[in-house]
């Protein structure tokens, strides 16, 4: 389950994203302070061009799904994304792989149906095999890659993105 994220979930959103499998496969791999992670909060929570979104398993903060850049009034309606699992809480409940198609498939479900968009876009790093493969089988199409300094680290980046039309559809459609 997929709901919007309040001042409340502010410190999990901070331990998730901080995890080191989380920075290991992001662009920027430092951990973030307080002060830096209040700060973009501080933008986040009141921007109309992005949804920050709380993916619960059972119950239980399981993930956070960011929608970004959003164009919401031109055609074709787009936005970009990405998104972090709890790596080390599921992983100590064997639930990591159902919760990540888990949440690709809401994830995608709320681009296309709730925010009506007709192209995703996101980013993947060109070591993260195991999430370009998983990009793959929900249909993203990665474009040519391109080499980034972040974090004092030289990263190829494989921008990718899925149009409405190619998405997996839900069951019962």
């Amino acid at each position: 389950m997929l709901r919007t994220a309040t001042d409340g979930d502010v410190d999990i959103i901070r331990v998730l994203r901080n995890q080191e499998p989380n920075r290991e496969v992001s662009v920027n791999a430092h951990e973030i302070s307080p002060d830096e992670h209040a700060a973009w909060w501080a933008k986040a929570s009141v921007d109309p061009t992005r949804r920050v979104l709380i993916y619960e398993r059972d119950g239980v903060t399981a993930g956070v799904v960011n929608f970004f850049d959003l164009e919401l009034e031109t055609e074709p309606r787009t936005g970009a994304w990405g998104f972090f699992l709890d790596a080390e809480g599921l992983a100590e409940r064997g639930e990591t792989l159902p919760a990540w198609i888990e949440v690709m498939k809401d994830a995608t479900n709320y681009a296309f149906d709730e925010l009506g968009l007709d192209e995703l876009h996101g980013e993947v790093l060109e070591h993260n095999a195991v999430v370009r493969q998983m990009n793959r089988r929900f249909r993203f199409v990665e474009g040519e890659p391109e080499t980034r300094y972040a974090d004092g680290r030289e990263i190829t980046v494989f921008p990718i993105s899925l149009h409405k039309d190619n998405r997996r559809k839900p069951k019962g459609n």
